[in-house]
């Protein structure tokens, strides 16, 4: 049963036992070509980690034709609306989708940001609040454009006040890539003595534009989705005893769980949209972003823009 095992050496260069008899560098005699042919069959993350097992695989890891692999199919197209900030020149194929998933370049005209989720080569997006439609946005009374340090934009929207909160992006979903589950979220920060999110949830949404799209029920105020969390004895927070009756039967369970914001690695909120599978291409993408029902006046969000990203990507930048 052992006898057609293949069991690395201790080394890690590849020196092994084959047919329980024959021992020798069985990787090293593998064509380099042919190594680097397979890794670009698997994936960046599977590269990276084969990459340790013998000398042989970290060199192919290495080749050109293995990251071209990993690189979108219109990446060229992407680099040359970026322009100077695509930094394509001169490096390796490697280097390159390193650089693309760590250091967004911004396209179209500025308003968007591109950049690749690092263990999966698919592309991921972020909308600039100016690239948003905004329900008054060109309205100084209700809303100011200003620029922030910690943004990636030169630009980002101040909600001033309003009693009608309204975002929507759009995305084409050709840009997107192909056979791929997305999630999408509205980033944004609160500004000191923001109000008017304490009580009343909003709805968020994302499907095709023009479609009827599932609607979900947010709250944009951290606090208060905490203190609704541990009011329904969400799972994973403090119950009190009124909750333990609820959940041992004495009280019918909440209808439905609301979402909260959630802190990001650059220090800014997100909160998410909701998820869309991207097949071949089905025409446009929106996302959205409402609080209409309440009626009561809200200020104080600082809206950054649009995140889609691939489902189960890190949170970076």
């Amino acid at each position: 049963m052992g006898s057609g095992l293949l069991k690395l050496g201790s080394d890690g260069d590849g020196g092994g036992e084959i047919d329980g008899g024959f021992h020798g560098n069985f990787f090293g005699s593998l064509p380099e070509g042919f190594v680097a042919n397979a890794l670009a069959l698997t994936s960046p993350r599977d590269v990276c980690r084969l990459s340790l097992v013998c000398s042989v695989f970290r060199s192919a890891a290495e080749w050109d034709a293995v990251w071209e692999k990993f690189l979108p199919p219109d990446y060229q197209k992407i680099l040359a609306e970026a322009g100077g900030g695509g930094g394509g020149g001169g490096c390796s194929k490697k280097e390159l989708y390193l650089r693309l998933c760590d250091h967004p370049v911004f396209i179209d005209g500025g308003n968007k940001s591109f950049s690749l989720d690092k263990w999966t080569g698919k592309k991921r997006y972020m909308l600039a609040a100016r690239d948003l439609s905004i329900v008054w946005g060109d309205t100084p009374r209700y809303w100011r454009w200003i620029s922030v340090p910690d943004s990636r934009f030169p630009e980002v929207a101040e909600l001033v006040s309003v009693c009608w909160l309204e975002i929507h992006g759009r995305i084409s979903s050709a840009m997107l890539s192909a056979d791929t589950r997305y999630v999408a979220y509205l980033v944004y920060k609160s500004a000191l003595g923001a109000y008017g999110f304490e009580s009343q949830p909003a709805e968020v949404s994302i499907g095709i534009s023009g479609a009827e799209n599932e609607t979900k029920t947010v709250f944009l105020d951290h606090e208060a989705w905490q203190r609704q969390s541990y009011e329904h004895g969400l799972p994973g927070r403090r119950m009190g005893m009124f909750n333990r009756i609820r959940h041992l039967g004495g009280l019918p369970a909440p209808a439905a769980t609301v979402n909260g914001p959630k802190r990001r690695q650059d220090g800014w909120l997100e909160i998410e949209l909701g998820e869309y599978m991207n097949l071949k291409g089905e025409g446009e993408v929106e996302m959205s972003m409402t609080e209409v029902k309440g009626g009561n006046w809200k200020g104080g969000l600082i809206i950054q823009g649009i995140e889609i990203r691939p489902k189960s990507c890190e949170v970076v930048r």
